[in-house]
């Protein structure tokens, strides 16, 4: 059984690409650290999709801030390709979520702010995601 990615298929953080992503980072940060998850609007430029993913992540007693990003190509001789890259942009203690956001680099001036989704869309409990098998998530 796989635990699907999207709850809805109007909400944020739907689609193909997220899914993967979300998969490929499941993979790759510890789970049960991660805290928050903000996402971008996806833009959709020459057959490929753009996303961009703000994660939160305690490690002991610091904060981690990651952008995580992908394109995926979805026309085209090349539909399918998929490409993802996990950043870590600044860290601190705790308590200082919001001036290690404004860290983040911004996409563009007249971008809407990310919005924050459930970290479990992605990161599910361990026993949920026991239940994945080795194939990535079904995309939509």
């Amino acid at each position: 059984m796989s635990v699907s990615v999207n709850r809805t298929s109007d909400g944020p953080a739907v689609g193909g690409g997220w899914e993967r992503l979300a998969f490929a980072l499941r993979d790759t940060l510890p789970a049960d650290g991660v805290d928050r998850v903000w996402v971008f609007k996806v833009r959709r430029r020459d057959g490929q999709d753009f996303g961009t993913a703000i994660l939160s992540r305690i490690d002991d007693e610091r904060r981690r801030i990651y952008t995580a990003s992908f394109i995926h190509t979805v026309k085209g001789k090349k539909r399918g390709q998929f490409e993802w890259s996990l950043n870590e942009v600044g860290s601190g203690p705790l308590e200082t979520l919001d001036e290690l956001l404004a860290l983040v680099p911004k996409r563009s001036d007249e971008e809407e702010p990310p919005e924050e989704i459930d970290r479990l869309t992605w990161f599910p409990p361990e026993s949920a995601a026991s239940l994945e098998s080795d194939a990535p998530p079904q995309l939509g």
